[in-house]
């Protein structure tokens, strides 16, 4: 038992309430926190909801939906989208949307922001291109993989029975 005027110092793992039942928070269980509210597509993307695919790395295969207004871009726990990654500024970009485009605005990050392998200070996103923060890339999506083939597809072969149809009408009017 502590001797009066000591003070006892729990771990980490052992403190879990204040005097008044406040909870006490380590720093990297607030970082943890703060990935795990990161906005993730539970949808599909869409030109109303794009959304950013991970290429590469720790970030192969997570979806982070973009939203309306402008979204910031890195390490830090208080940005909308944290990247914990070194090659990742603090703060390193944001995203805007601006009347229906998205835009990337690189915020005089170390390492750079890229578009499809370019360096960028600020450049307008479209469906498929490749930016990069750092070393994380992702994949800008406004739509599905595929769908974009499978519309035109649609179309071209109800153009395709248009003609044929046509044809037949000639063919039988003539």
């Amino acid at each position: 038992m502590d001797s009066p005027g000591e003070t006892t110092v729990l771990p980490r793992s052992k403190r879990s309430a204040g005097p008044q039942g406040t909870r006490l928070f380590s720093a990297e269980e607030l970082r943890q926190f703060a990935r795990e509210a990161a906005p993730v597509l539970l949808g599909r993307a869409s030109a109303a909801a794009p959304v950013l695919e991970g290429a590469n790395g720790v970030v192969l295969g997570r979806r982070l939906s973009l939203r309306a207004g402008r979204q910031t871009i890195g390490r830090r726990s208080d940005n909308d989208i944290v990247l914990d990654d070194l090659s990742v500024s603090a703060s390193h970009a944001w995203i805007m949307n601006q009347q229906g485009q998205y835009v990337l605005m690189n915020t005089l990050s170390t390492n750079g922001t890229f578009v499809n392998g370019k360096r960028i200070h600020e450049a307008t996103l479209r469906h498929g291109d490749r930016v990069r923060f750092g070393q994380v890339e992702f994949t800008f999506l406004t739509r599905e993989r595929g769908a974009g083939g499978v519309a035109w597809r649609n179309w071209l072969a109800l153009g395709a029975v248009a003609l044929v149809a046509m044809g037949v009408a000639a063919w039988w009017l003539a």
